[in-house]
């Protein structure tokens, strides 16, 4: 492996690492800070959780249309300046509106920056060393989680502010990085053939039932597993060691390839929100006790991250003429029901309370990962590598 295509793995390592590790799920880490300093309710907080969501929807629905003009670098710089701008904005808000603004805008950031790598890694790196270079990208998201422990512990002993400034300061340096190590490449000619809907619709119903429930789960787990530990009495220090504990948890997802190829993408997709499910209730069950929420970090981190991975895998099986336009659709569904179940949740909290609610929703996904385990619709083994979540 040449010296040019070590320096992309780390300028995209870091880039991955700060959009998805740090900016998409700082707001849940600081969830309890803001919501004491400002105020706010349940309904509230649940829709600018949303609006963080709904940011990255917008980026990652963008991202194909500047790359197609620009080049792929070009989503990747931005993604990059969002993570700044956005970061910047919240850890100064004097109100909830800059403060959803801002969060919004840094959310965005996971959206600009994932299709553009494998673009890039395909046109930059040779075939025998693609798949590693993928996986080194990847990986970042998990470095990113335990860099934001970092920042969460410092946030702890001073300020919640001091944890979006820290990510504000690491996503400039991302971007610097990814200027100066990742080469600018002409735009991608223009595809003149389509695969056709009814066949995609039918090979994608499996994996699209998957992504609605994986990212459902997750993204309520990232939302309030901080304020659950908070809730449960634990110190301010808990919430840095449950991301920090969930991005050590990830790294087993550098053999998510693997796995899927023996045990079939669904069973694994399966086993993974099963994971997930099992989080969400140890969560709320073991709340009051340090020992028991890093157990559930552990194992949240282990499916959210091989969940992500096998979801490119089989979507890539599925749609073997247009892999990366069926991961694209996966995503948006996937963001798509991010966007949608913070707000719901504010919506039940004050109802039904943080714990009552976890619990129904690792009990619902638990039941959906038995489905894709037990029934899996595509029972050949496949091949895949990771992809960024």
């Amino acid at each position: 492996m040449d010296s040019s295509t070590i320096r992309l793995s780390i300028g995209g390592a870091a880039v991955v690492g700060v959009a998805f590790g740090m900016a998409r799920y700082a707001y849940g880490l600081t969830l309890p800070a803001i919501r004491s300093e400002f105020g706010l309710s349940e309904l509230v907080l649940g829709a600018i959780a949303s609006g963080t969501f709904l940011g990255y929807l917008l980026g990652l629905l963008a991202a194909p249309r500047l790359s197609a003009r620009r080049g792929p670098r070009a989503p990747t710089t931005v993604g990059g300046l969002c993570g700044v701008a956005g970061c910047v904005t919240v850890a100064g808000a004097t109100s909830p509106w800059v403060l959803a603004a801002g969060a919004v805008l840094a959310g965005s950031a996971a959206g600009w920056v994932w299709a553009p790598y494998s673009d890039v890694v395909a046109e930059a790196v040779p075939p025998r060393h693609r798949a590693t270079v993928l996986a080194a990208i990847t990986t970042g998201t998990s470095a990113g989680l335990v860099a934001m422990a970092g920042a969460g512990q410092l946030a702890a002993s001073t300020s919640w502010r001091l944890a979006w400034a820290t990510i504000a300061l690491a996503a400039g340096v991302a971007a610097l990085l990814n200027v100066r190590t990742v080469p600018r490449l002409q735009p991608p000619r223009r595809e003149t053939t389509t695969a056709r809907p009814s066949v995609l619709r039918r090979a994608m119903a499996a994996p699209l039932a998957y992504a609605v429930f994986y990212f459902t789960a997750t993204t309520i787990y990232f939302t309030y597993a901080s304020d659950a530990a908070r809730s449960g009495g634990l110190g301010p220090s808990a919430a840095p060691l449950i991301f920090a504990v969930i991005g050590l948890g990830g790294l087993v997802a550098l053999a998510a390839g693997r796995l899927a190829n023996t045990f079939s993408a669904p069973v694994v997709g399966g086993g993974s929100v099963l994971l997930v499910s099992g989080a969400l209730i140890a969560l709320a069950v073991g709340r009051a006790s340090l020992a028991a929420i890093l157990l559930s970090a552990l194992l949240f981190g282990a499916g959210f991250m091989v969940g992500s991975a096998v979801l490119a895998i089989w979507t890539a099986h599925v749609v073997l003429e247009r892999p990366g336009d069926a991961f694209t659709v996966a995503l948006v569904v996937g963001a798509v029901a991010s966007i949608a179940a913070p707000a719901l949740m504010g919506a039940l909290i004050p109802v039904l309370g943080l714990p009552a609610v976890l619990v129904v929703v690792g009990v619902l996904s638990s039941t959906a990962a038995a489905v894709l385990t037990v029934v899996p619709r595509a029972r050949a083994h496949v091949p895949g590598s990771a992809v960024a979540s």
